[in-house]
């Protein structure tokens, strides 16, 4: 089955050129567009997409709101990539503190957008750019470094989550620790778990926040 994409931009241009690019392949589908973020919950209902790819500044509804409205309201809610011009834009770091899965800049080539609604899709976090992480690490704050300390994390776990910050993958992080990929899952799994985060952006946000990773 294809991976099913909703497209959210409030320029025409942009929803073409994202379209066109991800619909010539063949394991991905563009199966509607919205031109604001406040469509996106009942065309979110309507069409069951696996992936919502969503510009971080709309007129109407913003990608942070609409973000928070999808994962508040949708049972079994879709990815959200965001969509931004800009990688410094602190809109992006408050877009994926509300839920959002991953992170895109318009400029991006063909390649990466593909690779980034694939990576979104399977549930593997994107690497944050640099200005991001140090927004997260800005945003430090004492209850982040507490749920850490609460955690209480396995040396094995502490390693998976460094390498989850700098945006690896399973099978990257399986390389690096010389360990099986099924490993590498139920480690990020247990992290989750102990965090309390949703997914892995959740968890790498934690660990920026926390001071549990920097952005040097």
């Amino acid at each position: 089955m294809p991976v099913t994409v909703l497209l959210v931009d409030d320029e025409p241009l942009v929803r073409a050129g994202l379209r066109a690019v991800l619909d010539a392949q063949p394991d991905i589908e563009v199966v509607g567009e919205a031109a604001d973020g406040a469509s996106v919950i009942p065309l979110v209902r309507q069409l069951r997409p696996d992936v919502v790819a969503m510009d971080v500044r709309m007129p109407l509804l913003d990608g942070i709101e609409a973000t928070r409205a999808v994962l508040r309201s949708v049972d079994s809610p879709p990815k959200i990539l965001v969509v931004t011009t800009f990688e410094n834009d602190e809109y992006v770091y408050r877009a994926l503190r509300a839920g959002a899965d991953g992170f895109l800049l318009k400029r991006a080539r063909p390649s990466e957008i593909v690779h980034a609604v694939r990576l979104v899709a399977e549930g593997e976090t994107l690497l944050f750019p640099s200005a991001v992480r140090t927004l997260a690490a800005e945003y430090g704050n004492q209850q982040a470094r507490a749920v850490l300390k609460r955690a209480a994390l396995t040396d094995r776990e502490e390693a998976v989550l460094r390498l989850m910050a700098r945006g690896l993958t399973n099978v990257e992080i399986a390389g690096k620790l010389i360990v099986g990929t099924e490993t590498v899952k139920s480690h990020v799994s247990a992290i989750l778990g102990k965090l309390g985060a949703r997914d892995r952006t959740q968890a790498v946000i934690t660990a920026y926040e926390s001071g549990f990773v920097s952005p040097a």
